[in-house]
């Protein structure tokens, strides 16, 4: 047993209760390095068609772990740490590009694209004089080899030989929504970046929390886009990290319980100058207007409307986590479909008109419970269970959370 849990107890009452010294302990954050991000999980790397074509590579991070993602000459595609073997210095500087070998900048020791270590500068020495020994391995420390798998066209990578097959890790409930929106070939549109003053499992319980949106996101509300009349339902799959909750279009108009409730509603007389942005077309066939998808522990799917984008959420420290997002649309998408993604891709991003308040919520808990961390949050909405769920009036897949992150803690 670890200090960690020898010091620190889970509430007796389980999934329903998280103690908020898991957002703040220095020691779990470390354990979460080295049990989650360099364990038996598959972390997010992008989109397949970031590395289009042979030669390509990105940079990015397994947990704080800087990584490098390429396709080789044979079009495979690599996952290994952008670290060189000699003193650990980065090996690629830049955040995309093309090569056909990878040299580091510090001493020029130079890799091919799986990683493997191919050449030291001065290794023989200069004139007779100096180099490494005869019998040096420099390449037994190398850098780590991941295991690569996709899915729908979606990169990810582990470090562990123990990781269950991508699709069983996620869950064949939560894999067929996924194939539903990674239906066919996507050509990228752009991505933006954001850093949360916050904790990455703020930020991922964000976007587990089914019905917060109706509620925080003004926007939202405003303009009748989202709200808990409408048909809907929680997905729940995998060891219960994986979900997707989604909303039908609005098909019954009478009543309205927001304002019968006196909650934020769609009085008030507003109107959108370019109401085209909110103009949207059935594209799947099946009247969900928004589903969004998790995969523990750090990869998110959205569509809103036809806005579409995956999200990678990358812990940056205790209090600090990385978001990066990338839009996409369809490679068949003709000039008008793309305008109309791109004009809905202002509704995301940092200053997204419905993603603006996420990095705002998860800061004001992180600064909220930092004189609690002996207490814990109440996560009783919809039970105490964590199962798929026909209303989004609950809490199920944030329980499912906690159920899996408990599993690789040991807690």
């Amino acid at each position: 047993m670890s200090a960690v849990t020898e010091s620190r107890a889970w509430p007796a009452e389980g999934l329903a209760r998280v103690p908020y010294w898991i957002y703040q302990d220095e020691d779990v954050y470390r354990r979460e390095q080295e049990h989650i991000y360099r364990g038996d999980t598959w972390n997010f790397l992008g989109l397949e068609a970031e590395l289009p074509e042979k030669g390509d590579f990105k940079t990015t991070f397994v947990g704080e772990m800087p990584v490098v993602v390429t396709r080789d000459e044979g079009g495979a595609l690599n996952c290994f740490e952008n670290r060189c073997a000699h003193r650990g210095a980065l090996l690629c500087l830049k955040s995309r590009g093309n090569t056909k070998e990878i040299t580091c900048i510090y001493h020029n020791w130079t890799y091919d694209l799986e990683g493997n270590l191919t050449g030291v500068a001065f290794r023989r020495g200069v004139r007779g004089q100096g180099g490494m020994p005869e019998d040096a391995k420099p390449e037994s420390e190398a850098p780590r080899k991941l295991r690569v798998a996709t899915f729908c066209g979606l990169m990810f990578a582990t470090l562990s030989e123990a990781t269950p097959p991508i699709e069983q890790y996620i869950g064949p409930e939560v894999a067929a929504k996924i194939r539903r929106v990674m239906k066919e070939p996507v050509r990228l549109l752009g991505g933006y970046t954001q850093v949360l003053q916050s904790n990455w499992k703020l930020y991922f319980e964000n976007v587990k929390d089914t019905y917060h949106a109706s509620l925080l996101h003004l926007f939202f509300s405003t303009f009748r886009l989202n709200r808990l009349e409408q048909k809907g339902g929680v997905v729940v799959g995998g060891e219960g990290g994986s979900h997707a909750s989604f909303t039908m279009m609005k098909s019954d108009p009478s009543g309205d319980e927001y304002e019968r409730a006196g909650m934020r509603s769609a009085s008030g007389g507003y109107a959108l100058e370019a109401p085209q942005m909110l103009e949207s077309v059935d594209e799947i066939g099946d009247g969900v207007t928004l589903q969004i998808l998790t995969v523990f522990p750090g990869f998110v799917l959205q569509q809103i409307m036809n806005s579409l984008a995956v999200r990678q959420v990358l812990p940056k420290g205790v209090r600090r986590t990385e978001l990066v997002w990338t839009c996409f649309g369809y490679a068949s998408d003709d000039a008008r479909m793309t305008e109309l993604r791109m004009k809905q891709a202002n509704l995301v991003g940092p200053a997204g008109y419905i993603s603006l308040e996420d990095g705002a919520a998860t800061g004001f808990v992180q600064r909220g419970a930092a004189g609690a961390s002996e207490r814990s949050s109440f996560v009783e909405m919809g039970g105490r269970t964590v199962e798929s769920n026909e209303s989004r009036v609950t809490e199920t897949s944030v329980r499912g959370l906690w159920q899996q992150y408990r599993r690789h803690m040991g807690l």
